[in-house]
């Protein structure tokens, strides 16, 4: 065992424990935030507007705060951007993570003081626990790359901003900063594939033992990596490389890839980490559910998906939801948020501790017929057929065509990119099509009801995904392609660019 090793051990004992203690209290936890959150935030500009003092019960939270996303707080935002001080929370923010919305353009989500030890002490928790509960220590003696957005932040009116990527690569503590990999001036490249290139450069003949970052960009630099080497395997190139830390989109289609790549299973973690706080992380290496982040500074509320778009949802704290309910994630939180809708769908699996399953986006999905299809449905279904027909997908997205130009009645299209294509793609969709039965009632109802006709697949050319990103300003960092849409806008540029 290495220095390191040896000298964070004791540490990962006590966070691993201090994890296990705050899973077995969640509910009083939970409760307990919510009460400090709205004692401090009273006198704010939200406090006062929603009559924080008057707060007593949950029931009185709900009755005095609506569930609203950006767009319908962007009064409350704007007025913290502009530089004033206790609007959503006491004070100013220490950073605004900058993002991009579908629907309010430039988002600002402030990160608070009082909230940073959320965004950035989740992760070392998680790594900590890893260690505790594996006993392996050897990645901590070489290098670790991340892969991530740049770290240049500018100011808003005083205010650090930047991506939250960015922002974290800061926040690495000193100890860890010598392992750090890229380096600060490759990491600020902002072309993706310039930037790539030198990563592959200056890792390349280093002792890589662990690597962080959003799978289909973690493929590319794998790929890129053994073409720059000459080698058949990421194993060949980092023969210590001993763990993957993931986040963002599910890792289960790109598994057989990247490990065909890597050369073997190695450990991985997966973190569910967002602007609006880190919600929950891996904590065991026997379960790829995830444990609720419940003691950081987040109350957080659930609201069944089938409701999240009714004026008067129903929404729930963490001791009322159930097992296998899909819910829209909601959150109450020391960075100012206050019934905010972060957009995610989550999955309960064990509520004895409180883990999960990230499901999808709430607007990310297919109702275009009353099918209700979400991105975990989708998901599972291809990649249970992969497996069983020896296929391999590099990516995917599904649409409705609701007017087929070839006439007849309506399908979901689902447009792939196949690195090991079927040897019958027509047979392989029925496949699919009868495992999306098995899933959702709603859609054999559609299909037995000839609403609709069993799903089409058009196959893409290779990197056909990577250049419609590309072709979006959204290749790298931590973008991603959306698994559903309601509509046919990426169906119909990725079609548009494949002709």
């Amino acid at each position: 065992m290495g220095l390191k090793g040896t000298l964070v051990k004791p540490f990962a004992s006590l966070t691993a424990r201090k994890i296990n203690r705050d899973a077995e209290q969640a509910i009083p936890h939970q409760h307990a935030i919510l009460k400090q959150l709205v004692k401090t935030a009273q006198n704010t500009a939200f406090g006062k507007d929603h009559h924080f003092h008057k707060i007593k019960t949950y029931q009185d939270f709900k009755q005095a705060v609506p569930i609203r996303g950006y767009e319908a707080l962007r009064p409350y935002f704007d007025q913290v951007k502009d530089g004033k001080s206790d609007i959503l929370w006491p004070g100013q923010p220490k950073y605004f993570a900058k993002t991009s919305g579908t629907t309010s353009g430039v988002k600002y989500i402030p990160l608070t003081k009082q909230s940073i030890p959320n965004h950035f002490g989740s992760a070392r928790n998680m790594v900590f626990n890893y260690i505790a509960k594996t006993g392996k220590t050897k990645f901590m003696d070489g290098k670790m790359i991340f892969l991530s957005g740049s770290p240049e932040l500018t100011t808003t009116n005083g205010v650090l901003t930047g991506r939250l990527s960015g922002i974290s690569n800061h926040m690495i503590p000193g100890w860890l900063k010598a392992s750090q990999m890229p380096s600060y001036e490759t990491n600020c490249i902002e072309d993706w594939e310039t930037k790539l290139d030198r990563i592959v450069e200056e890792t390349v003949k280093v002792d890589m033992t662990m690597i962080s970052g959003i799978p289909p960009w973690v493929q590319m630099y794998y790929e890129r990596l053994l073409e720059f080497t000459g080698k058949s395997t990421v194993l060949d190139v980092f023969p210590n490389f001993s763990l993957f830390a993931y986040g963002g989109v599910n890792y289960e289609p790109y598994r057989a890839k990247l490990e065909e790549l890597v050369g073997g299973r190695i450990d991985s973690l997966e973190t569910y980490p967002a602007s609006e706080g880190f919600i929950a992380f891996q904590d065991r290496q026997d379960d790829l559910s995830l444990l609720l982040n419940s003691n950081s500074g987040i109350f957080y509320e659930f609201v069944p998906v089938d409701e999240i778009f009714k004026a008067s949802p129903k929404r729930y704290c963490i001791e009322e939801v159930e097992t296998g309910v899909n819910y829209a994630v909601i959150i109450n939180s020391n960075a100012g948020l206050w019934g905010y809708s972060i957009g995610d769908t989550v999955r309960f699996t064990s509520v004895q501790p409180y883990r999960l399953l990230v499901t999808g986006r709430v607007k990310h999905f297919i109702s275009a017929f009353g099918e209700h299809v979400i991105g975990k449905e989708v998901e599972e279904a291809l990649l249970s057929v992969c497996k069983e027909e020896g296929v391999a997908v590099v990516e995917f997205t599904v649409a409705p065509q609701i007017n087929p130009p070839e006439g007849g009645v309506a399908y979901h299209e689902w447009l792939i990119e196949f690195d090991r294509a079927p040897k019958d793609l027509t047979a392989f969709a029925l496949k699919i099509d009868k495992e999306m039965i098995r899933q959702n009632i709603y859609y054999k109802d559609l299909i037995d009801g000839n609403i609709l006709q069993p799903l089409k697949i058009k196959a893409l050319a290779q990197n056909a995904f990577r250049d419609y990103m590309k072709s979006q300003g959204k290749l790298g960092g931590q973008n991603k392609v959306p698994r559903l849409s309601n509509d046919r806008k990426i169906a119909d540029l990725l079609l548009g660019a494949s002709l």
